[in-house]
């Protein structure tokens, strides 16, 4: 038998199956996605099985054999492999790099080297070992294998003879996979399985061992099993004291596993189906018709915000479980989870397992090896959480699915929905991606169904669930408040909203996509502007910590007090972030009780939770922060939504900036008045006449979308074409510059041997163009330069196919195989 291993090498020269011959007592474990330890360039690595065979591709003299099984049950599930060859071709990585995607950081082995003794030392050998310290032999003998690392750590002045020992084999070496992380094992003590032997034992028990005594009688009583550490706790004595007892046959101690469950501590209250409304019932019938028919689909649920898509959500999902399959929810960021998982908890209880960055590794994992295990029939997460090992995928659901989170900005660089889609496809999955204002990509993908004679794929819900409007807009020209005097950050509108709330007992919402105190930091007498040292990109003042951050690379540094330029007393804090904000409330408006959100004040394990159940039990005036509080939060006593300043995103140079500017105000608006408390909403912005801001403030996404794509359809950017970014690296400028234009020419080459070179405004059904290089908008980041190159295409071309022969001479040549080379397919930021 031979198992083809992809190992975990992430490199372009071992990107292929290696053939290793399968030991005959591993037969009948190894499988499809199974996890081995293999030897490998005088190494032994951690691979994965991706296929079975009964023959070798090369000599099978040559064949090594897989060195250990790492798990009794694969880790991958064989879709799961062939998803991950599938990502490794459309997204330009390695297949070992999408396959470690797929597993919990706990499964993330390396190599360990163990030592142990010898036991069959003939007589030289035996006096060789003599010169070893007894200590060390002791440790050895004890613990039959130790680790290398901590041989050499305990006896540094030993190393000579260790290293002798090694070598004339006194002392063996073994190389093995050992996990990052282990399943969690606690000691626990059963009470005596005879109750009547046992309450007879210590009725004649010697005072003498009255803590014995004790601990026996604490354990007659309780009647169940209970950890040692626990029962030291409660009853005292010593774990000599148990174990004493155990010996004597009374008590049984064994380690037991325990799940790290994250909400182990909390109680949800269990909800039942609400009815639904007209809208919500069409939506439901179509979805519960695509799941039953088990035929691979992608539905868009366009709903305004509070039209009541978490219900048909959870609807669906109850259809889904009842046709005996699973279902996986994706949700943007963590910021979600909290009032997600309450909701999921509540509804399906034990079924859900949760999978988010916040969670520890170790929490993470166990609650992975629940759906491996087949214990949970729903997960809900963030963008991972589709890699969940689900035998039977009946429903794929993406809440928010215009949002930008969804795409991972490391390599693999996968977009959720397009995996989830993919993924559905194996499966015969129904996809429901669900938003307030979809993606352009996918409104205009699910518009041209019907138009091609399909079957709409477009599922409109215009009308909020509990018959409440959507707030009104007031959209203020803070250019206008400056000519009348108004220097602060706070409009007179949103100032006079802010007092009313406060006088009411209501609360407020306020959003500024910018943290810190300060934006930049610059001279008024010589102009200096305080950059990072490693990149092109001004540092931003906290002034909780008075420093200024790159918020890039991280480099900190102390805020100066006089321009280290000119010496000037004049260096002043520009621009306004979050910490500012939260400053001036407290200025204006002393008692008022804010609570900020952003990545400063999130940093903690279950913060985001935290900090939302206080703004839920009203201990807070105002939730202040960054798109964090935009989106997903449901709250009935907010009735006044402010965004600061709604061009932070609006001038970014790049083609979504508009769309990103409509969506974020579409989505904080729709905080506001989703109970019986009506709503209002108050937009700043220097440039109110900008389409994106007036059809946000009319609640109209399909008017922005006729406008944007007018946009879009002159510049030749998507809907209307494919884009892939590949940006380049390097500490040396020259270099960088001219591999660039070797690639991009090579590029170019290929593309018109392919007969696909060419203008896409030409009207070719197949064409791709190739923009740059030229310097990235951040142009040097962490002390490498940067430089990009945009292909633009149309039409069915295999562009990560040409990218591969492309980069095939920078790869293997030298010096050019110092640049690096990072490819984005399908980008989300062009920066």
């Amino acid at each position: 038998m031979i198992a083809r291993v992809i190992v975990d090498v992430p490199s372009r020269q071992t990107d292929r199956p290696f053939d290793y011959e399968v030991p005959s007592a591993m037969s009948g474990w190894i499988e499809v996605g199974s996890r081995v330890g293999v030897p490998f360039g005088g190494r032994v690595l951690q691979g994965f099985v991706v296929e079975l065979a009964a023959e070798a591709e090369v000599d099978s003299r040559r064949l090594k054999a897989v060195a250990e099984l790492l798990d009794p049950l694969p880790p991958l599930l064989p879709d799961l492999i062939g998803l991950a060859k599938w990502m490794s071709d459309k997204y330009c990585c390695s297949w070992t790099t999408a396959l470690q995607a797929m597993i919990p950081a706990a499964l993330k082995g390396k190599a360990e080297r163990y030592v142990s003794l010898n036991d069959s030392l003939d007589e030289e050998l035996e006096q060789l070992a003599s010169r070893l310290p007894q200590e060390l032999l002791d440790m050895l003998s004890r613990q039959r294998q130790t680790k290398l690392e901590s041989l050499k750590e305990r006896f540094p002045q030993y190393a000579p003879d260790i290293k002798a020992a090694l070598e004339e084999g006194v002392l063996l070496e073994q190389t093995a996979i050992r996990d990052r992380l282990a399943i969690r094992k606690v000691l626990t003590v059963f009470p005596p399985a005879d109750k009547a032997a046992a309450a007879e034992a210590l009725a004649a028990w010697p005072t003498k061992a009255g803590k014995q005594r004790e601990l026996l009688a604490f354990m007659l009583e309780r009647g169940e099993p209970i950890a040692l550490q626990a029962l030291l706790a409660e009853a005292g004595g010593s774990p000599a004291s148990v174990r004493a007892v155990a010996a004597k046959g009374l008590l049984e101690l064994r380690e037991i596993e325990q799940q790290r469950d994250p909400y182990a501590s909390r109680e949800f209250e269990r909800t039942v189906p609400l009815p639904l409304t007209e809208g919500q019932q069409s939506v439901y019938t179509r979805i519960a018709d695509a799941v039953t028919r088990g035929e691979p689909q992608v539905l868009l649920l366009h709903g305004v915000t509070g039209s009541g898509k978490t219900e048909v959500y959870l609807q669906a999902i109850q259809h889904c479980l009842k046709q005996g399959k699973q279902a996986i929810v994706l949700v943007p960021e963590i910021a979600l989870t909290p009032q997600m998982v309450e909701r999921f908890k509540g509804r399906f209880g034990d079924a859900v397992a949760v999978l988010h960055s916040r969670l520890s590794n170790g929490e993470r994992y166990d609650e992975w090896r629940k759906i491996r295990s087949r214990k949970v029939q729903v997960a809900i997460g963030a963008r991972s959480a589709i890699f969940a090992p689900f035998e039977r995928i009946g429903l794929v659901i993406i809440d928010e699915e215009h949002e930008s989170s969804y795409k991972q900005e490391e390599s693999p660089k996968y977009h959720a929905r397009d995996v989830s889609v993919q993924r559905a496809r194996q499966h015969g999955a129904a996809v429901v991606l669900g938003s307030a204002t979809p993606s352009l990509e996918s409104y205009a993908a699910a518009s041209r169904r019907p138009a091609e004679g399909r079957e709409s794929s477009l599922l409109p819900m215009p009308d909020r669930a509990l018959g409440r409007p959507l707030p009104p807009v007031t959209v203020i020209d803070m250019r206008a408040e400056l000519a009348a005097g108004n220097r602060s950050m706070f409009s007179r509108t949103l100032h006079e909203g802010l007092v009313q709330r406060l006088e009411r007992g209501e609360q407020t919402v306020l959003l500024l996509n910018r943290r810190g105190y300060s934006t930049f930091v610059m001279c008024r007498s010589c102009g200096y502007t305080a950059l990072c040292p490693h990149c092109d990109i001004s540092l931003t003042y906290h002034q909780k910590s008075r420093l200024l951050r790159c918020h890039y690379c991280g480099h900190a540094e102390q805020a100066p007090q006089t321009c280290p330029s000119c010496e000037s007393e004049h260096i002043r804090f520009f621009g306004t972030g979050t910490q500012r904000v939260e400053e001036e409330l407290a200025k204006l408006f002393p008692g008022i009780r804010v609570i900020r959100m952003d990545v400063d004040t999130t940093t903690e394990k279950n913060a985001h939770e935290k900090l939302l159940k206080r703004f839920g039990d009203r201990e807070a005036d105002v939730l202040l922060g960054t798109q964090m509080v935009a989106k997903g939060l449901d709250f009935p006593f907010v009735t006044l939504v402010g965004v600061i300043a709604a061009d932070t995103s609006l001038n970014l140079p790049d083609f979504r900036s508009a769309e990103r500017t409509f969506q974020l105000l579409t989505q904080v608006a729709g905080r506001a008045g989703r109970h019986q408390l009506p709503g209002e909403v108050v937009v700043q912005t220097y440039s109110p006449e900008h389409y994106a801001v007036t059809t946000a403030q009319k609640h109209d996404y399909i008017r922005f979308v006729e406008e944007e794509l007018k946009h879009r359809g002159v510049m030749g950017y998507p809907p209307y074409c494919r884009l892939v970014l590949v940006t380049m690296s390097h500490e040396q400028l020259a270099l960088l510059s001219s591999v660039s234009e070797q690639f991009a020419e090579r590029l170019r080459e290929l593309a018109a041997e392919e007969g696909v070179l060419g203008p896409l405004g030409a009207g070719l059904p197949r064409a791709l163009e190739v923009l740059g290089p030229v310097a990235s908008p951040i142009s040097r980041m962490k002390d490498r330069y940067r430089f990009q190159c945009v292909i633009k295409y149309r039409g069915n071309i295999d562009v990560p196919a040409l990218l591969r022969a492309a980069l095939a001479p920078f790869v293997a040549g030298s010096p050019q195989k110092l640049v690096q080379f990072s490819i984005d397919v399908d980008p989300q930021v062009i920066l």
